[in-house]
């Protein structure tokens, strides 16, 4: 039997091979394969990432891609090999921040204090969003920073140093941090807008200003509930507002006429 690995069965009986290695009194798993020699392959690979310093970790980016290892697994290595810290996850540690690398091509930098959580939630990517399992659920990267997982770049955030893989707390600048809001400009002009996702976006009115428009928001929110509509929607929190100021401002805002009826029509059905 070849170092590294050891034979295992699938449930339909087919035989495979596990790859692993022991490092600093820590067993790494270095992925399944079909083929013995393979999975000896990324073991010797292992076993050159660890014990040689020679090798650097940038060289990881101009390797063939043909390594029996796989990018991520390197990583880890690297990481655990040169910061002395192993993570399950393809995160490399740097001064007073780190990077988490979701391929050789994209490379995400945040601040040493979500190094915990990310460490914890693997980071996937799809449609151009970013997000985490947590609890069951995907969850947007972006809602660490107070906004709508489904907030909209240069709209309600925008990254100061134009870095859009730098997520650093200092790089994000945050524009509207409110579900349900949208802000509008045509040229100097800017006006607020709310709208409620009801299998299409209702709008639900224009309003001078941003605190308005979140409160409207959840004032639309409370009536969909009222009339029976349960989609588990999330609500502003408006901290600028006192309590007195918020319930005025929430008696005040009107609310589309349209929208009022669809909800109505919908509790009638019910």
């Amino acid at each position: 039997m070849l170092t590294g690995i050891s034979k295992a069965r699938k449930k339909n009986g087919k035989i495979y091979y596990r790859a692993g290695i022991t490092y600093r009194g820590k067993h790494i798993s270095l992925g399944s394969f079909d083929k013995a020699r393979e999975g000896h392959a990324a073991y010797k690979r292992a076993c050159e990432i660890l014990k040689n310093t020679d090798i650097s970790f940038e060289s990881l980016f101009v390797e063939d891609c043909s390594s029996p290892l796989s990018f991520e697994k390197s990583v880890i290595l690297f990481n655990f090999r040169d910061n002395g810290v192993y993570i399950k996850n393809p995160i490399y540690l740097r001064k007073r921040e780190f990077s988490y690398f979701i391929s050789p091509q994209t490379e995400l930098k945040f601040d040493v204090d979500d190094l915990f959580y990310y460490s914890m939630h693997k980071i996937m990517k799809r449609q151009g969003r970013l997000f985490v399992n947590d609890y069951g659920c995907q969850t947007g990267i972006l809602t660490r920073y107070g906004l709508s997982p489904y907030a909209v770049k240069d709209r309600d955030y925008s990254f100061e140093n134009g870095d859009s893989t730098d997520f650093r707390y200092s790089n994000i600048n945050i524009i509207n941090p409110y579900h349900g809001v949208r802000i509008e400009r045509k040229g100097a002009d800017i006006s607020y807008s709310s709208y409620l996702h009801i299998n299409g976006d209702w709008k639900i009115g224009n309003y001078k200003t941003l605190n308005e428009a979140a409160i409207a928001y959840n004032k639309a929110v409370d009536i969909a509930v009222t009339c029976g509509l349960d989609k588990n929607y999330i609500t502003n929190y408006v901290q600028e507002l006192k309590p007195k100021e918020y319930a005025d401002t929430y008696a005040g805002v009107e609310i589309s006429k349209k929208l009022i009826s669809y909800l109505k029509s919908l509790n009638c059905r019910n």
